[in-house]
């Protein structure tokens, strides 16, 4: 595209736009002839899919700013009214930059539709837009977040109601909503869409009957003698699970308070995201200081939990999967019937666990638009921090009531005198010993992602860490599981590797399994297999 045909187009953007911020940004590029910044703001758009939308702030239709959130509310209204007349929504917005903006303009957009609208008060948690979407009967369910992303990224997350029960929209319903926005955007402007204010607040009402669900959930304290060090990681978590655990009974939660208020610069972390080097590294010192038991830190929306423990060497982040496990063998030891879900990159061991009690079990694949939907669903997991405790009330996951679950399980524990490792060693002597890991290539070009899969794809390894290995091309789909991009080799003595592209984030990864008899060995058998893989990959990182 030319020069001029970009300025062009910027133009158009540029008259449209009620933001003064991304207005002046864009006519400084239209002033300065910049080709490179009017390209990689207008030669594609932000895409619409199962996650929605998710992308950097700025101006232009490959940025998240106010004529882009319009335009998407507007085609979601055409969508939902295509389904029903009496169509209506739930909105929420977390503590980044302008998400409260892009949820008070969805809100005008969609009640300028005619459609019944409920806008929260204030920012609040992820889970909490899932539960009001299935709890208030409503047709669909926003939240303007980008969970764990830098801080210049927002995001816009579709649930539905009916048959979806307040779970994430999957294909082709994200098809046919794409393609309503689109129309709208080839058709309208920003000023000639109806706007309306006539929606209605509210708040205290669902926050209470989502703090009771959550309760009901999570469990409350039977005894106060655990030190529990919590950070929401600059996000939204402390306004809900502080009043969560206090009902529960709990002891008083000691906060990393330069975290504890939200603020979408994130001024501590590299990144908002508890898996990331460094993130915990003000829990983990507070935790120190005061001979804590344990650190909790929820991601910036609070869908997803993490936890650490004290070791001889230090603090230590637990993985996904071994808080997974934890909560797995919780639940399951306390149900009679029902099915125990995980995506493809997490722990197998989810499969013992079903099986030692007499579950149903499935594999999805990655994300909880998958999980969330699997019927007779008791519990649900993905490596990446996301567990679903309570699947009847939030069909997504859930770091809140997650917490509370795991801060009682660590307080069984400690009262007969016992951690959460000697429980991760009773899991393991029970159902095997899992280790798992996980390399991360974070890319600024994402073709290096497209580049590194094709390549692996076109000639992939015969042997990793010293055995054959059996390629699969995820790709072509199974008999259990629908095409996806990944690609998944098995060695003969039980290891897995599966390398797929991040859904989030500009990230290649490669997720890592293996298994043995004892925590040693099968350490040891996972480090032999990170190494190959990390040789495997260093042409892309």
């Amino acid at each position: 595209m030319s020069l001029q045909e970009l300025k062009a187009q910027a133009l158009a953007w540029l008259n449209q736009d009620p933001d003064p911020e991304t207005k002046a940004e864009l006519q400084e590029l239209i002033d300065n002839d910049d080709l490179e910044g009017l390209e990689s703001r207008f030669h594609t758009r932000l895409e619409f899919g199962t996650a929605g939308l998710r992308g950097e702030l700025g101006a232009g239709p490959n940025r998240m700013n106010r004529v882009l959130v319009a335009q998407t509310a507007a085609g979601l209204g055409n969508y939902l009214l295509s389904q029903s007349p009496k169509a209506s929504v739930v909105i929420g917005f977390d503590g980044r930059h302008n998400s409260d903006i892009f949820a008070k303009d969805s809100a005008e957009v969609l009640a300028g539709m005619g459609i019944e609208v409920l806008l929260l008060d204030e920012m609040g948690p992820t889970p909490l837009v899932s539960f009001a979407t299935r709890y208030l009967g409503m047709s669909a369910g926003v939240m303007v977040t980008a969970s764990h992303n830098p801080p210049r990224d927002n995001g816009y997350k579709v649930y539905l109601g009916g048959d979806f029960n307040g779970s994430q929209i999957i294909s082709p319903v994200d098809n046919q909503i794409a393609e309503e926005i689109t129309k709208v955007a080839q058709t309208q402007t920003f000023e000639s869409l109806p706007k309306s204010n006539q929606y209605k607040i509210i708040g205290p009402e669902i926050r209470a009957a989502y703090l009771d669900s959550a309760l009901a959930a999570g469990g409350k304290v039977i005894n106060q003698s655990l030190k529990i060090v919590y950070t929401p990681m600059h996000g939204v978590g402390w306004g809900t699970v502080e009043p969560l655990f206090a009902r529960a009974g709990s002891e008083a939660l000691m906060t990393v308070d330069e975290q504890l208020q939200p603020n979408g610069d994130f001024p501590t972390v590299a990144f908002p995201n508890p898996e990331e080097p460094g993130a915990l590294d003000l829990a983990m010192k507070l935790a120190s200081d005061h001979n804590a038991d344990l650190i909790i830190a929820n991601d910036p929306d609070a869908d997803r939990v993490a936890l650490a423990l004290p070791t001889a060497n230090g603090w230590q982040r637990l993985t996904g999967d071994q808080v997974g496990l934890i909560l797995a063998d919780e639940i399951a030891s306390n149900a009679s019937s029902g099915t125990l879900a995980c995506s493809i990159v997490s722990s197998s061991v989810l499969a013992k666990v079903a099986k030692h009690h007499g579950l149903e079990f499935k594999a999805t694949l990655t994300g909880f638009k998958w999980i969330s939907k699997i019927p007779n669903l008791i519990f649900g997991y993905e490596e990446a921090l996301g567990y679903c405790i309570d699947p009847n009330q939030v069909a997504d996951k859930d770091g809140v009531s997650a917490a509370l679950m795991l801060a009682n399980i660590a307080r069984q524990e400690k009262a007969k005198g016992r951690t959460l490792w000697d429980l991760l060693d009773d899991l393991g002597n029970k159902y095997g010993f899992y280790a798992t890991g996980q390399i991360s290539i974070r890319v600024s070009d994402l073709s290096i992602i497209a580049k590194a899969m094709a390549s692996i794809r076109t000639n992939p390894p015969t042997e990793l860490a010293g055995l054959p290995a059996v390629f699969t091309d995820m790709k072509l789909g199974s008999k259990d599981l629908m095409p996806t991009d990944g690609l998944r080799f098995d060695l003969a003595d039980g290891r897995r590797v599966i390398i797929r592209p991040s859904g989030t984030e500009p990230k290649l990864k490669c997720y890592l399994e293996a298994v043995s008899d004892s925590k040693e060995s099968a350490k040891a058998l996972l480090d032999a297999l990170e190494q190959s893989c990390r040789e495997l990959l260093a042409d892309f990182s």
